[in-house]
């Protein structure tokens, strides 16, 4: 199915701003080069640029890359701008992520299993 990123086994969001002018190759890049991670894995990758009102997401399909981008017409993502480059969340700080939420929700309890994401 086109696009169908619930099969991910794993979320990676790269922290801070990414330049949002960067196409497949180029989010590619920054996940092997800067993150040490594979590209080609059953993980979806998350970016956003500086406004935080954008998000890219790169997904590999089996046959192909699917490039997800998402603008917001008002407000911006809560995106983690630490230290760290990249970082797992889970899918409850994704669904977080997209309703306007911090991914750090200091009240929320945590889960030890993954399961389904979306």
């Amino acid at each position: 199915m086109f696009g169908d990123i619930s099969k991910a086994e794993q979320i990676y969001i790269a922290c801070g701003n990414t330049d949002m002018r960067k196409s497949i190759d180029g989010l590619a890049a920054i996940v092997q080069q800067n993150f040490q991670l594979n590209p080609f894995q059953n993980s979806l990758f998350l970016f956003c640029g500086r406004r935080r009102d954008r998000m890219k997401a790169l997904y590999w399909e089996g046959d192909g890359f699917v490039l997800l981008y998402k603008r917001l017409e008002s407000g911006s993502f809560k995106w983690p701008m630490n230290s760290e480059a990249v970082r797992a969340i889970t899918c409850q700080e994704f669904r977080w992520l997209l309703e306007g939420l911090s991914v750090d929700q200091p009240k929320a309890v945590k889960k030890l299993n993954i399961g389904s994401c979306i």
